[in-house]
């Protein structure tokens, strides 16, 4: 029979969904099964494992409805849920930020394995940098990746006038982080992390700037903890040794903005058009100016019952978008 250590791992790696902890476990229960001369029954669950494999493979059908948990009580006027379908797959991104966010879900994935060993899995990230770059997509990629929800902070509900009342609301979100496992985004974080003692400075900043200090610091729960920003030349530098990993976000140079047009516009591609220089006139401009041109390109084929994209076309409307871009603040 089942050890009550093995049963408990099989339980443990089942709740933080760690399937190859689970499948090891199993694997273990099977031999130990084989040895006491219960072959039948090892053979039984080694089979089991298999179909359990092959289950795990196989592609979610998108039409398959999610369960989603929404939040509760005051919970629900501070924390935004949704289920992303993004995967790493669907992320243009320079090779070394990929590798660091393919790391993150490589940890949280064999977190019970970690923890087991007295480690702790990265967990607390800070995401960095312009506009446009990938730092909000990128959260919605870990959540669909690791099968978690997002939860995405409201700020304009967090952070209120009232002594005291911001830092209180903040306790609710910590509790929610410990209590229920997910990935939590705080968009536009520098709002609740700039710098103390600025001149523009209020005693309730600070109150509630280091009220998060002390929690995120507190963290122990296995939720994956997401804070972005495109200004951290104004965050406190307490903060980023409270993070495990900080993930610079760049513009996309020239090859990537290539492949993003490629990726893009792969149903309505042309032969005729010049990628190479398509690419230079949209540098520059983000990864989500050039999907929003992309956009804009696709729509104008449809409306025309066109099959291809017109390069010209795509060159005027990145001129559109670069002119825009030069007018908005940063």
């Amino acid at each position: 029979m089942a050890t009550a250590e093995q049963i408990k791992a099989l339980l443990k790696s089942h709740l933080d969904g760690d399937d190859s902890h689970f499948f090891s476990v199993a694997m273990q229960l099977a031999a130990h099964e084989a040895k006491q001369g219960h072959g039948l029954l090892a053979q039984e669950i080694r089979t089991l494992i298999d179909e359990a494999k092959k289950k795990r493979s196989r592609p979610i059908p998108t039409s398959r409805p999610v369960p989603l948990a929404q939040p509760k009580g005051e919970l629900s006027s501070l924390l935004a849920a949704s289920y992303p379908k993004y995967r790493l797959a669907d992320m243009v991104l320079d090779k070394k930020t990929i590798g660091r966010l393919t790391r993150i879900i490589k940890e949280q994935r064999q977190l019970s394995k970690i923890r087991s060993h007295g480690l702790v899995p990265r967990k607390k990230l800070l995401l960095v940098g312009p506009p446009g770059t990938g730092k909000t997509m990128s959260a919605s990629m870990l959540a669909g990746e690791l099968g978690l929800p997002l939860l995405t902070v409201r700020l304009d509900n967090l952070i209120t006038k009232y002594m005291g009342e911001t830092a209180a609301k903040l306790r609710l979100i910590f509790d929610a982080i410990s209590q229920s496992r997910g990935v939590y985004l705080f968009d536009e974080f520098d709002s609740i992390g700039s710098q103390r003692g600025q001149v523009n400075d209020v005693g309730e900043v600070r109150r509630i700037l280091n009220s998060f200090l002390q929690m995120i610091e507190q963290d122990e729960s296995d939720s994956v903890i997401v804070a972005a920003t495109n200004h951290p030349d104004i965050l406190d530098y307490a903060l980023f040794r409270r993070f495990d990993d900080v993930i610079e976000f760049s513009l996309p140079p020239q090859p990537l903005i290539e492949k993003l047009l490629k990726d893009k516009l792969s149903a309505f591609q042309d032969s005729q058009v010049d990628w190479n220089n398509l690419a230079k006139k949209a540098s520059g401009l983000s990864y989500a100016d050039i999907s929003a041109v992309c956009g804009d390109a696709l729509k104008d084929a449809i409306i025309n019952d066109r099959d291809k994209v017109d390069s010209a076309h795509i060159m005027d409307l990145l001129a559109e978008r670069k002119a825009v871009r030069n007018k908005r603040p940063a």
